[in-house]
């Protein structure tokens, strides 16, 4: 556990008080993936001459009208702390910071529109505070992850059509704490693939609970993902290391706060896997 620091959400203040999602550049039902692998292949390919891109939206500082966020103190050492992982596992690894929505959906359009044939997978990770529903803030609004995500579905980015999509969203998904409990010891052929398949949300915590960041440490969950990755990432696959992830935020870590109702509380992260294959990271 973390030493005795000032813990801080991902939320916008309580007592203060959507974009659409990206629409399909593919009209049709038939597309040509970059490349085809057998059916009921175990594990995804990680043998693709680049693993792949990695982007990161970080946001530190907000200007929303209306809504007085607070600085994401210890943000800088989440971002670091993934990059330095990522680029670790071979990521080509870019950061975007405090970028309003329109620029966020710039960069998304950019990317989704990329040939990623030679890759063998996408990650993106966003760094900021959000709010229940699965919005979270850039630095001039709220808008729903939605809005990010289906760019990449196999009809609207093909190249990545049967490849591993990964999101990580360090965000508050809403104002609930978690007081916690004791616990006492006693290939070859052609098949179709679902547009949303291939896709793997990892959140912070469960749907309509605060997500912790400590001030000088960073948050519980990037800093546990980026210790797990460093040390098992080779070992475990992508699902087993998000569990052990889970485990670690959920066992080792109580909020420390001045506020009250915000001390000595408890964080759940969440994953959401539609995942077809086991995600095994191979040594570069």
């Amino acid at each position: 556990m973390f030493s005795r620091k000032k813990d801080s959400s991902d939320t916008r203040p309580i007592a203060l008080g959507s974009p659409g999602a990206g629409m399909s550049r593919a009209n049709g039902t038939t597309i040509e993936p970059a490349y085809v692998i057998e059916r009921y292949a175990a594990y995804y390919p990680m043998n693709h001459k680049r693993r792949g891109m990695a982007i990161i939206f970080t946001h530190n500082k907000y200007s929303v009208p209306n809504i007085p966020l607070p600085t994401r103190e210890g943000s800088a050492i989440d971002c670091k702390r993934l990059k330095e992982t990522l680029t670790l596992f071979g990521f080509d690894v870019k950061i975007y910071q405090d970028f309003k929505l329109e620029e966020i959906k710039a960069v998304i359009d950019t990317v989704s529109a990329m040939d990623h044939h030679d890759s063998d997978c996408f990650l993106l990770a966003v760094l900021t505070h959000g709010e229940e529903g699965d919005y979270v803030y850039a630095h001039d609004c709220a808008y729903e992850l939605s809005t990010i995500w289906t760019h990449f579905t196999a009809d609207n980015c093909p190249s990545l059509a049967g490849r591993p999509k990964i999101f990580l969203i360090q965000a508050c998904r809403g104002n609930k704490l978690d007081r916690g409990v004791k616990v006492q010891k006693d290939g070859v052929a052609r098949y179709s693939i679902p547009t949303h398949a291939d896709f793997l949300f990892a959140y912070a915590t469960i749907p309509g609970f605060m997500a912790f960041r400590n001030t000088t440490e960073g948050s519980w969950f990037i800093n546990e993902l980026c210790k797990e990755m460093q040390e098992n990432g080779h070992k475990y696959d992508f699902l087993t290391l998000l569990t052990f992830v889970a485990q670690k935020v959920a066992y080792d870590h109580e909020s420390v706060s001045n506020v009250p109702e915000h001390n000595m509380r408890k964080q759940t992260p969440c994953v959401v896997s539609m995942l077809t294959r086991l995600l095994l990271f191979n040594v570069v």
